[in-house]
């Protein structure tokens, strides 16, 4: 397992924690520095199989607030405020050149702080990106049940709410809905990741913010301001967000690369890491900074 810093950070009045993985390899030319923002409901556990198939890169991995480790902020937990969050751990730990890299919700947060601050990344990577809004796309039936649980929690007395949110079954019937892999012992494994850090949250509001943010917003937002480089890996499987909505997402970025991957649906992350991150190597060779 790849060794990593856990650095504090004060912002806003709260403390925030970034995991630092340095680059590895000795003697070798060290890559740019990647800054991963993870999807919704999750924390840095996510992306964590990223970070070791890219030992090549220095790789900083922040728990979006409220999330993992990550402080509750006083003000609300939206698209806007986590890009500055994201914008702000960036230029403070990592001297460019910089590479920023979104999965699933984290694609729409990286996108808008690209586009807000064009300096801010020399590339940007975006896996399972949000092509289409939630209630518009193949998933808008889960999406509006997933709607009403999130808005019965929150309307619920605290405990009870809380409870609902963190019930095991629940949790597990989520990942096996995002879960394509036939293969078992992966399964397994993807399932132990949902089960011990899904519910990792704040409070009840963190998350009710954070999944209207995720339903409302999507990369296409912010395609046109895109100024660096982008590259798009989508899934053929990917229930949130269809192949052809990633098409279209992809003619609205200036300089976009779209790559498809078969057999797997929205967590690129767990089931296929290392084509993701060879697809990664790969474009950045390409798109020297």
């Amino acid at each position: 397992m790849r060794e990593g810093i856990v650095r504090t950070l004060a912002w806003e009045g709260t403390r925030q924690r970034v995991w630092d993985y340095p680059a590895l390899g000795a003697g070798e030319s060290p890559g740019t520095t990647i800054v991963m923002v993870h999807g919704f409901r999750g924390d840095h556990h996510g992306l964590l199989r990223f970070v070791e198939e890219l030992p090549r890169h220095r790789v900083l991995l922040p728990d979006l607030p409220g999330f993992g480790q990550g402080g509750e902020l006083p003000g609300t937990h939206d698209v806007a405020t986590y890009a500055r969050f994201i914008g702000d751990v960036a230029r403070r730990l990592a001297p460019g050149p910089r590479v920023l890299l979104g999965h699933s919700f984290g694609s729409i947060i990286a996108a808008e702080a690209a586009a807000r601050e064009p300096e801010l990344a020399d590339t940007l990577v975006l896996v399972n990106p949000i092509s289409a809004p939630a209630l518009e796309g193949p998933s808008r039936l889960a999406s509006r049940i997933a709607e009403g649980y999130y808005m019965a929690a929150d309307r619920l007395p605290e405990p009870a709410g809380h409870a609902l949110l963190a019930n095991p079954l629940i949790v597990r019937g989520m990942s096996v809905f995002m879960a394509k892999t036939t293969d078992r012992v992966l399964r397994r494994w993807i399932h132990a990741q949902h089960d011990a850090y899904f519910s990792s949250f704040a409070s009840r509001r963190v998350v009710l913010e954070a999944f209207r943010a995720s339903i409302t917003g999507t990369v296409r937002d912010r395609a046109r301001d895109l100024a660096m480089p982008v590259l798009l890996i989508a899934a053929d499987q990917d229930d949130i967000g269809s192949v052809q909505s990633q098409r279209d997402l992809a003619a609205l970025v200036p300089d976009a690369t779209l790559a498809v991957l078969a057999d797997v649906g929205h967590l690129v992350h767990y089931e296929r890491p290392r084509e993701a991150a060879r697809l990664i190597e790969d474009f950045l060779e390409r798109t020297p900074v």
